[in-house]
């Protein structure tokens, strides 16, 4: 075989295993779904959180009432229904947001999710596990590290600090565009909820953030940690760091003005100063006569 006809071969033979090479796996648009604003407050397998764990949901209720819940659970709430507000005591006084654009052909695709996700041994959204140990002082720091930056999220997503902060943080404290999370282990609920929190985060803001930028289940357990700490510490943040922020900048401010006024100094006077002095003598020389 000549070179010629052994390159012909290796090219076709390249060709022809890109054909019969498989299609890049698509993600399931529903189970995106679910994910970004299911997962958050509800399991399938993986125990309770904000919200009940979904296994096999579809046998403990009728599926009309699931899919009208789904579609509109504040008008299932208002409409006194005894298991809505059933549901709504064991969640605490939660209330299951609507979704915007839930359709009940959404709705159902996404029980038939569900249904296909009970029946697997480990479902793909039986959320993170967590151990009752207590944490540890390295976890709780590397946590911190986490959350002002000091360590960078793997995907690339914005440190905590950037819109957040918590008590204890010192110095200029963290962000003021989200809310002051230092109790919000207490809000969500424990590790589990907040680590799936964190792992899927519910607000419009937080996913157009992070829906790209995923936080590793490594860098979720020390913040859990971390904001566990500080929800033991009690409290909002301190107003030190305000306190701090407008020092500054009044010292920043001073210290302007004094270095203009350095400069101001040694401005240019080989102009001004003769014609001052000029003026001057004409002066006197007019009053002497």
């Amino acid at each position: 075989m000549t070179r010629l006809q052994t390159l012909l071969v290796a090219g076709m033979t390249c060709c022809l295993l890109g054909v019969l090479a498989p299609a890049p796996a698509q993600a399931d648009p529903i189970a995106e779904d679910y994910r970004q604003r299911c997962y958050s407050c509800h399991t399938i397998g993986g125990g309770r959180l904000t919200g009940p764990d979904l296994k096999n949901v579809v046998e403990r209720k009728d599926r009309e009432w699931l899919l009208n819940f789904i579609v509109d659970p504040a008008g299932v709430l208002a409409s006194g229904d005894p298991y809505a507000l059933k549901l709504q005591e064991e969640a605490k006084g939660a209330v299951m947001p609507n979704i915007m654009g839930m359709t009940k052909e959404r709705a159902n695709l996404l029980l038939q999710l569900i249904e296909a996700e009970s029946a697997l041994e480990e479902s793909n959204f039986q959320g993170l596990s967590f151990s009752e140990e207590p944490f540890t002082q390295a976890e709780v720091a590397r946590g911190q590290k986490i959350f002002t930056g000091e360590i960078q999220l793997k995907n690339g997503g914005a440190a905590c600090m950037s819109c957040h902060t918590v008590r204890g943080m010192g110095g200029l404290g963290g962000g003021a565009l989200g809310p002051d999370l230092t109790t919000v282990y207490e809000r969500l609920g424990g590790r589990k909820s907040l680590g799936s929190w964190l792992l899927s985060p519910a607000t419009v803001t937080m996913q157009s953030q992070y829906k790209d930028k995923t936080l590793q289940s490594d860098e979720i357990m020390p913040l859990v940690a971390y904001l566990e700490s500080t929800a033991q510490s009690g409290g909002v943040a301190e107003v030190t760091p305000r306190l701090n922020f407008f020092l500054l900048g009044l010292a920043g401010a001073v210290l302007g003005l004094v270095t203009f006024d350095f400069i101001w100094g040694f401005r240019f006077r080989g102009v001004r100063q003769p014609l001052v002095r000029h003026a001057e003598q004409q002066k006197g020389k007019s009053n002497d006569r």
